[in-house]
């Protein structure tokens, strides 16, 4: 076919060779910088060591979409008075089965509740352009989080946790910054655990903005830039007590493709938000506020969900956090998914199962506690599609198996949780000695695994203690972190005249 093809040398056959080897190399960058998030290749779910993906590329994929995105952002901006609060909202305990008045806090004059409105009408259609898409690497699952500072160390924990559970799906772990970026932690420590460190600022400065972000608007950052399709969004001190794998593959993760979590608490959000937001003002029995310590969400099927909890938050501070929650519990990010998901009239599935509490008992009889506890969707979905709501009479059916905690009270973070001085001191009883943290309620904590899965938690914070324990930036100027944590240990899990009413 090619007659001149004959008359090459050996030479000439490895000059072809490696000029079409460049060539298909540089076809390759070209269409990783050039992406489009439809028609991108597929990369093999949990296979890959997240490390080995072309991690320039995909920074430089999430630079140009936040600098075409977060113009946008500031178009639409509320430039009227903050609103102001005339007190503090309580936290009422939701209450499904009762009606009850949403709390009314706010002053905002009508002309700033109009001009917000009108920049939220605004910003709504523009993100209508199907263009504004973030980047993602098509047909992958990942899970995604939010560490750095203090809680590099406290999600190492959690991590081990997870590996534990025999998941090996990969893991992006954000950091705000290049100063956060723990090489050993990183670059050794993750690695081995099928983890990968991204830095937000390296993605932040394509655009030219001098915006302070900060605390809650990291979430949706993390979600925003993470390269997978399919994300399981989990906060430093949450851990999954299975492989959670099956959710994404689940048909109600089909059907919804986002999954949230409910708090103890009923929501406090401001009726001049759905003024703002256009939409029909719900009741406060419909369900209760989100605690958004797990999420898991399509950025495919809920891209504008996404955008637009982006603009709550990149606002929150100074406007959207007061008009969700009015000085509430856990003012920040967790109602901007649902609400966005509302107005965007995207589905989502909000699990009904209340969640849980898990602590120790003090001398008054009350409980210290220092975790969450939240149940299995699928179980949940499975009750509620059929009309049993154990919300409303817990009754009608069995609970479902619990499938994450979130020890958030206070952090579980080796290097300080032995210390004096916490709030809520999980580790010490009224007289000082050490102690179980989760020992009531029996039946939640049985629930979980009990005593052995307490065990198996200690037994991580210990071996991060340890193995770690020049390691993290932050414990730089700590002594003794792993001969306090093995004398802790000794003493609580290995001591062999522990109570049996601590053997639940």
């Amino acid at each position: 076919m090619f007659p001149f093809i004959r008359s090459w040398s050996p030479g000439h056959f490895r000059i072809a060779v490696l000029c079409i080897s460049i060539i298909a190399l540089l076809a390759f960058i070209a269409h990783e910088l050039g992406y489009q998030p439809q028609q991108h290749s597929e990369l093999a779910l949990g296979k890959l060591n997240p490390a080995l993906v072309f991690d320039r590329g995909a920074t430089y994929a999430h630079g140009q979409f936040w600098k075409n995105f977060q113009p946008i952002l500031e178009e639409y901006a509320p430039t009227c008075d903050s609103p102001k609060r005339k007190g503090t909202a309580d936290g009422v305990f939701f209450k499904p089965t009762e009606e009850v008045p949403r709390p009314d806090l706010l002053e905002m004059k009508p002309e700033d509740v109009e001009e917000m409105r009108d920049k939220h009408t605004k910003f709504v259609d523009a993100i209508m352009e199907p263009s504004l898409t973030p980047y993602y690497r098509s047909n992958t699952r990942g899970i995604v989080t939010t560490a750095g500072g203090k809680y590099l160390p406290v999600f190492t924990v959690s991590l081990r946790m997870l590996r534990n559970t025999g998941c090996r799906t990969p893991v992006e772990v954000f950091l705000a910054n290049r100063k956060e970026y723990e090489p050993h932690i990183c670059d050794v420590v993750f690695k081995d655990l099928n983890a990968k460190c991204v830095v937000l600022d390296e993605v932040l400065t394509f655009a030219n903005s001098s915006k302070e972000i900060k605390s809650y608007q990291f979430k949706i950052l993390a979600m925003l830039f993470s390269s997978y399709e399919n994300i399981l969004f989990l906060d430093a001190d949450a851990f999954p007590l299975r492989d959670p794998n099956d959710i994404f593959t689940s048909d109600l993760y089909n059907k919804f493709q986002l999954i949230t979590w409910p708090d103890f608490w009923g929501s406090s959000a401001s009726k001049l938000y759905y003024q703002i937001a256009s939409i029909n003002e719900p009741k406060l029995n419909e369900h209760a506020s989100t605690e958004s310590g797990e999420i898991f969400i399509s950025k495919k099927s809920h891209r504008a969900t996404l955008l637009l909890a982006m603009y709550y938050n990149y606002h929150g501070p100074e406007y959207y956090y007061k008009l969700f929650s009015q000085g509430g519990p856990g003012e920040g990010d967790k109602e901007t998914f649902i609400a966005a998901a509302k107005v965007m009239q995207e589905p989502y599935y909000q699990v009904s199962e209340r969640i849980g509490a898990i602590g120790r008992r003090q001398e008054d009889g009350s409980m210290a506690g220092s975790a969450m506890v939240q149940y299995d969707p699928i179980e949940d979905y499975a009750l509620t599609s059929n009309g049993k709501w154990r919300v409303k009479d817990d009754t009608v059916a069995p609970q479902p198996k619990p499938i994450f905690i979130h020890a958030n009270v206070p952090k579980f973070n080796p290097g300080t949780i032995l210390d004096e001085g916490h709030p809520i001191d999980p580790v010490r009883d009224g007289k000082g000695k050490w102690t179980r943290p989760w020992t009531i309620p029996e039946n939640t904590v049985k629930s979980i695994g009990g005593f052995e899965l307490e065990k198996q938690f200690w037994t991580e914070i210990k071996y991060v203690g340890c193995e770690y324990e020049d390691a993290f930036e932050t414990w730089k100027e700590k002594d003794d972190i792993c001969e306090k944590l093995t004398k802790y240990y000794e003493t609580v899990f290995e001591k062999k005249d522990t109570p049996k009413r601590l053997e639940t």
